[in-house]
């Protein structure tokens, strides 16, 4: 059963290739989507898929990529969507 959550994700997440990586993983896990940088420094992501997959990107989230220092990752329920693919929201 897929679901869709929202995930905030503070810290040095800005410039260290924290969205491409996030596509990446998503995609490796079967995850649709999107990412974007927020105003406020952090990064936002929408993501589909089952509870299982979703786990497991919120468990990568909360490392990112090799140059992230993220302190802390918030995730809520949303409204369940279909997205196509996973793309990168430009800012």
């Amino acid at each position: 059963m897929e679901q869709t959550i929202s995930i905030t994700v503070s810290g040095l997440v800005q410039g260290v290739y924290y969205r491409q990586s996030a596509k990446e993983k998503a995609l490796e896990l079967g995850i649709s989507g999107i990412v974007k940088n927020l105003p406020n420094g952090n990064v936002h992501i929408l993501a589909s898929g089952t509870a299982n997959q979703l786990d497991e990107l919120v468990h990568w989230c909360k490392q990112g990529p090799p140059h992230a220092k993220v302190s802390s990752v918030n995730v809520e329920t949303a409204v369940p969507q279909v997205f196509m693919g996973f793309v990168i929201e430009r800012s």
